[in-house]
């Protein structure tokens, strides 16, 4: 419920702390005294529209804060929770409106949007007047209100996930039927496709192996080349091995004949020929350590070259060409069994279907029952609203063939204000202060079913008599055993009936003298007879006025 209400700047209102209670709480004061001010505060601190207007004049901007204390499963506290909003605690709304137009809303001290406070505080409060009632213009309410009558919410939620399983049975089924119809048009390119690619087999990374591959094996390629030309001129038929062999021969042959002269040249040529062999097998080994293939080379690069080609042909990356032929052996798959599959989808929504029109049929059945019970709740409480002669009905259509989330009926409120007259919508057929008797009556039916914690009722008693208002008096009491109430009202007989009565003025500010302000002052119980009085009497207040004031607190009337 509404546990306090603090407004600083707001129209003709500087400063101002009220606390609320549990039960029924009227608000009272002349008119123009500023109780639609409170109204249009609350309804700001709960996501209402914004306007510059309301900040007090001259100032830059006003703020209000309204406080929650709600349980903790409330649906308030969930949504708040399903946004990311801490809901420890208290629930402390808080609006700040700036005299240029723009707002910031937050709870809890976090910023939100204006939506999601709309969204939350109208889980927290309604805001019923004449020519305000949401639970009568929305006919998406009249069904939520029925089935909160009866205690059908869980069934209608269920109805709900039903149909939603059965929309999405259907959307598979549609998704793979145009799948497999899309597949059967391409089927031979898909086929062939396939078999390119399971031929080619392309791998994950394979590309990036493969280029790294060929780059050390062009560069292999070069350095076995250097090697290779010197092992041709070491070990080739221009080596100088022979010749330099031959030499020594001679040589060696002639030193006999000339001692001293050319044995150190025969020793130098000799370790000539000694290093020459050590390279050739040298070189012979470094030829064989190169992992140079030209072989594998031209392997890997033709498997380089099919794989691009395969990868521009399908306009693709190589190495998305895995993913490829998957997919399409997944597409080729479901070409072959796309019958198969489509029966089991086209029964899977079959079935889906049947649990959906069964347990929309059970609520549907139950709703009319129900439709029946409240109509006649709501009826026993007319005649004392001074409708006895008026109908209330709930209209209750059921096409099955027009099925939503909602089940497969249509519910909406008709009244019928006189015998002989064309019942219609509630909306079109009752005029303001019958609306708002009607919205009472229901509301009494309800209870605490499908209502939010806190309801306000602005002035819905204006233009009744002293028996109407008696009568709409006792129902706001009976319904604040249940809800909180806050009424806005003219009528005494309603006053009486608080448990809070809230005084509402105007006058002079406490910053200037020569500036008006509204002020709200809770009444202690000696002072409310001379309120009622004066409500009941008007400027005069007579001892007259008085007495029927004591009468109407006492209860006795």
């Amino acid at each position: 419920m509404l546990v306090q209400l603090s407004i600083r700047d707001i129209v003709l209102i500087e400063r101002l702390d009220l606390a609320f209670e549990a039960g029924l709480s009227v608000l009272t004061g002349e008119t123009g005294a500023g109780k639609s001010i409170l109204l249009d505060s609350l309804s700001l601190a709960l996501g209402g529209r914004g306007d510059g207007g309301l900040v007090r004049h001259g100032l830059d901007k006003g703020q209000v804060t309204a406080v929650f204390d709600v349980a903790a499963n409330h649906a308030a506290r969930v949504l708040l929770r399903d946004n990311g909003i801490d809901d420890d605690g208290d629930l402390i709304f808080r609006r700040q409106q700036s005299a240029d137009g723009r707002t910031k809303a937050y709870v809890n001290d976090q910023p939100v949007s204006v939506q999601l406070m709309r969204q939350a505080g109208q889980l927290l409060v309604e805001i019923h007047g004449q020519h305000d009632d949401r639970a009568l213009i929305d006919t998406n309410a009249h069904r939520i209100l029925l089935d909160a009558f009866a205690g059908l919410q869980d069934e209608a939620l269920a109805v709900a996930e039903l149909y939603r399983k059965w929309r999405d049975a259907e959307r598979a089924a549609k998704a793979h039927r145009a799948k497999v119809e899309a597949a059967a048009r391409e089927a031979d390119y898909l086929r062939a496709s396939v078999e390119e690619l399971e031929t080619l087999s392309p791998q994950d990374g394979e590309e990036d192996q493969l280029a790294d591959r060929r780059a050390v094996m062009q560069k292999s390629e070069r350095i076995a080349g250097d090697i290779a030309e010197a092992s041709e001129f070491l070990n080739g038929n221009a080596s100088p091995v022979p010749l330099i062999a031959s030499l020594v021969r001679r040589l060696e042959r002639k030193s006999h004949e000339a001692p001293g002269l050319l044995e150190e040249t025969v020793q130098l040529l000799d370790s000539a020929l000694d290093n020459l062999s050590n390279a050739q097998m040298e070189v012979e080994s470094a030829l064989r350590r190169t992992e140079f293939d030209p072989r594998e080379l031209e392997r890997v690069e033709e498997r380089l070259f099919a794989l691009r080609a395969a990868g521009r042909k399908y306009s693709v990356l190589v190495s998305d060409l895995p993913a490829l032929a998957e997919k399409m052996v997944a597409d080729l798959a479901d070409l072959d069994a796309g019958e198969e599959k489509l029966s089991i989808l086209d029964k899977a929504v079959g079935e889906a279907r049947a649990l959906f029109d069964h347990a929309a049929k059970s609520l549907s059945a139950k709703r009319h029952n129900a439709a029946d019970a409240l109509a006649a709740a709501v009826m026993a409480e007319l005649p004392a609203l001074k409708l006895e002669r008026a109908r209330f009905m709930v209209e209750l259509t059921t096409d099955a063939e027009a099925a939503t989330a909602d089940g497969i009926d249509t519910v909406e409120f008709h009244v019928q204000t006189n015998p002989g007259t064309r019942p219609g919508p509630i909306m079109k057929v009752a005029s303001g202060g019958e609306l708002s008797r009607f919205l009472l009556a229901l509301k009494v039916a309800l209870a605490d079913r499908g209502s939010a914690p806190t309801l306000v009722f602005d002035e819905i008693d204006t233009g009744v008599g002293g028996a109407v208002a008696d009568a709409i008096g006792q129902r706001l009491k009976r319904l604040s055993s249940k809800v909180q109430v806050l009424s806005v009202t003219h009528a005494p007989q309603v006053a009486a009936r608080a448990s809070t009565h809230l005084l509402i003025s105007k006058g002079p500010s406490e910053e200037a003298a020569d500036k008006i302000a509204t002020r709200v002052a809770r009444m202690q119980p000696e002072h409310r007879t001379e309120e009622i009085a004066r409500m009941l009497a008007g400027a005069s207040i007579t001892d007259e006025a008085r007495a029927a004031a004591a009468k109407l607190l006492s209860g006795d009337h």
